[in-house]
């Protein structure tokens, strides 16, 4: 094989990497901020989980009251940089939840306000959590 039949193959072969590298990259990159999105979201459920639990563990007790309660349901949020939260107490005031009574509480976050990357283009939805606990 002579220099100018080897310079045409690796031309050729360079050609072909540079195509191949044109269609997989929207692939690749579609995986990874995917994958990103998704994780954001699971930890945006994650934190709504863990700010109802001490919110209702607070609130659930002999001395708790429903501003204790939102307000570390609010340090958790505040913490973890949730924005948009609503905190909703579906058996009312805890204080006046008699003892061995439900308290629940549901927190809910919109996914546009709290997405890394494209909140704007995904279609908003509310993640929600809610937690039920026996009062003391």
């Amino acid at each position: 094989m002579n220099f100018a039949m080897l310079s045409r193959r690796g031309r050729k072969r360079r050609g072909l990497a540079a195509v191949e590298f044109a269609i997989c990259l929207p692939v690749l990159a579609l995986l990874v901020f995917g994958s990103i999105e998704a994780t954001a979201f699971i930890f945006l459920k994650q934190s709504l989980h863990v700010a109802a639990y001490e919110g209702v563990r607070s609130g659930s007790r002999i001395t708790g009251s429903q501003a204790e309660a939102t307000a570390r349901i609010r340090a958790i949020l505040d913490s973890r940089d949730v924005r948009g939260a609503t905190v909703n107490f579906i058996t009312g005031d805890v204080a006046s939840v008699q003892r061995g009574g439900p308290v629940i509480i549901e927190v809910a976050a919109p996914t546009n306000v709290n997405s890394p990357l494209a909140g704007q283009w995904i279609a908003n939805r509310t993640l929600t959590s809610r937690v039920f606990m026996l009062k003391e």
